[in-house]
């Protein structure tokens, strides 16, 4: 999609004005489709595949990119650190799928998983499965992988065939814009949907306010995303985000990103001490067919984790990796998930075990 029309959908739905109200109607019909979906898998609970484990989703109201991979990523580590064995189910975006859904573990190819599938499994090391039907990709990773005890979902909030236990949505300082649903406005199901989750987290770039809080009971917090240390690509050698920054910044440094709001990318690098002779943004998901780093003139190029998993073909010196972390606003609720699934855990295998002989 070019910049400009980008710039001007999104300027939109920030705002109650003229064309969003003239697409209106349109809403008002996905409004009412959304809801007999909804009605249809609470009155037909036997169309939802159930896990006997803890399934977590992680999605978001707002189309497009706010943050999810890197609270998915997170949320694995913190659980692996607690003595959980996480599985991961995504949709693999831009991946030719037949009915089957693809699993695998560890270091994974972009062109047959994903860009965000193969990051997510080679930062946490944890098995995943992907498919559109986020319940096949569930059979499969429970098929091939019986040791996991706990599922995390990345994205398939609005996947109700999908049964789940927890259900926390990243926005960003958006919001939910102007409150209304695709086409009028960003959202893809009803705003009053933020009352039902368990977490809203809110990534927010430097400089930037949290949106007003939201209705309901769900714990809300805020995260920033920083740089912890950088990899070239080619050699795989690492450095501290610090120690980085005094050996290279002052050279002419670039930075290339292909996700959903890449200037949340450069403005993560300048709000850290870098200055940037020239940025690149590429549309979410791009497969680099062709290299665009060949007309960049820079001495050292910074991407981001989600790129380089499709960019080390190019073995191109000049490309630096970004490690970014989250930042939450409240450390503790990674410690609140890990006891709310140290309750559920139980208590969805009584249920699933079969009735006692006696």
């Amino acid at each position: 999609m070019p910049a400009r029309l980008h710039a001007a959908i999104q300027h939109a739905w920030q705002h109650k004005g003229l064309v969003s109200t003239l697409l209106l109607p349109l809403s008002w019909v996905a409004t009412a489709i959304i809801a007999r979906k909804q009605q249809r898998y609470q009155h037909q609970p036997q169309h939802v595949q159930q896990s006997p484990l803890p399934v977590i989703v992680v999605g978001n109201l707002y189309v497009g990119g706010t943050g999810k991979t890197p609270v998915v990523i997170a949320v694995a580590q913190a659980l692996q650190q607690r003595g959980w064995k996480p599985g991961i189910v995504s949709r693999g975006y831009g991946v030719r799928l037949g009915v089957q859904a693809r699993t695998g573990q560890g270091a994974l190819k972009a062109d047959e998983f994903g860009d965000e599938p193969a990051l997510i499994a080679q930062q946490t090391q944890a098995p995943i499965a992907v498919h559109p039907r986020r319940a096949l990709a569930l059979k499969a990773l429970e098929h091939n992988y019986p040791d996991i005890d706990v599922v995390i979902s990345d994205d398939g909030l609005q996947h109700l065939a999908l049964g789940r236990d927890l259900e926390i949505v990243v926005q960003d300082a958006r919001g939910v814009g102007n409150g209304r649903v695709l086409p009028a406005g960003p959202l893809r199901e009803p705003a009053s949907r933020l009352s039902d989750v368990d977490v809203i987290i809110t990534n927010l770039s430097p400089g930037q306010k949290a949106p007003p809080a939201a209705a309901g009971p769900a714990l809300q917090i805020t995260m920033r995303l920083a740089p912890t240390q950088v990899t070239q690509l080619t050699s795989g050698r690492q450095i501290l985000w610090a120690d980085w920054l005094t050996q290279f910044g002052q050279t002419p440094v670039s930075a290339v990103a292909a996700i959903g709001q890449p200037e949340r990318f450069f403005a993560m690098l300048r709000h850290h001490g870098l200055t940037l002779e020239q940025t690149l943004a590429l549309p979410d998901h791009d497969a680099y067919e062709h290299s665009p780093f060949s007309a960049m003139s820079a001495s050292c190029i910074l991407i981001t984790a989600k790129d380089a998993v499709k960019c080390a073909r190019f073995a191109d010196e000049r490309l630096w990796v970004v490690h970014a972390e989250p930042e939450f606003s409240d450390t503790n609720w990674l410690y609140w998930l890990h006891k709310r699934l140290s309750v559920l855990a139980p208590k969805k295998a009584n249920m699933a075990a079969p009735p006692s002989s006696d």
